[in-house]
């Protein structure tokens, strides 16, 4: 066999590999306080479906809903708040036949383990909040005092953060004395103490929406994982991480694709 031949049979050798080792990958931006749970999910996920791999960007709702209008490479957004989710959908840029409320949150206050719990708001003086224009959770924290009047007055004390993971951080390592974050973000660390003595008025629920953007260059591998999403093994995982089904009554008339 000629040399030319020889090269050509290596191509053709190497060319077939490339396509049986092909593999799929999808980028999924997702809220920071789906960090722990997601991470499991797509363990569970590249195991029954090896040649898809999953890429997480994690951050803020409003940054990421940002960057994707931006147009930051995403196959999936998932957010913390519908509002973050809704400027996405707003400017087209999501696929309206694969879009889904997914789970719930509520609100907690948290304080550093082992510390006295604080029987009044006045006996703090720094409470570490998200930034209510780009961070849900912060968004809800300010409803929730506002719903009770007591924004204006404890506005002093905020320490706004980039996202909920960072409140967290805040409250673990006592740069300041207490914090808002989800209950899932409470659940999940070892160095925090949930206070149910401080007061919190109400707020919009904490609905966590699901939906493919219409460009992604992986539609099926996508689709995949947004179905993947709604089994209820998954679910049942977000119930473990402190997350809570989906109300009927609440998708209905709080979630709208129209």
């Amino acid at each position: 066999m000629n040399k030319r031949c020889i090269a050509y049979v290596l191509s053709a050798v190497l060319l077939l590999a490339g396509c049986q080792s092909k593999e799929q990958e999808i980028t999924i931006s997702a809220a920071a306080s789906l960090t722990d749970v997601l991470e499991e999910v797509v363990i569970l996920f590249e195991q029954e479906y090896p040649s898809i791999q999953i890429s997480l960007n994690l951050g803020g709702s409003g940054a990421l809903s940002q960057q994707i209008i931006q147009g930051a490479p995403a196959d999936i957004f998932l957010s913390a708040s519908i509002d973050k989710f809704d400027l996405v959908r707003h400017e087209g840029l999501l696929d309206g036949q694969f879009i889904q409320p997914l789970v719930m949150n509520k609100l907690v206050w948290i304080q550093a383990k082992g510390t006295t719990s604080f029987k009044t708001i006045d006996q703090i003086n720094r409470i570490a909040i998200g930034t209510p224009e780009s961070v849900p959770a912060g968004k809800y924290a300010k409803e929730a005092f506002t719903d009770i009047e007591i924004f204006t007055k404890l506005e002093s004390k905020f320490v706004y953060t980039k996202d909920v993971r960072q409140v967290l951080q805040y409250v673990e390592t006592e740069n300041v004395d207490a914090g808002i974050v989800y209950q899932t973000d409470a659940e999940i660390s070892e160095a925090v103490q949930i206070n149910k003595e401080l007061p919190l008025g109400e707020y919009d629920p904490i609905i966590y929406p699901v939906g493919i953007l219409k460009e992604t260059q992986q539609k099926e591998a996508a689709e995949t994982f947004y179905r993947f999403l709604q089994t209820e093994e998954v679910i049942e995982l977000f119930k473990q991480y402190g997350f809570l089904e989906i109300d009927g009554d609440i998708d209905g008339s709080i979630f709208s694709t129209n």
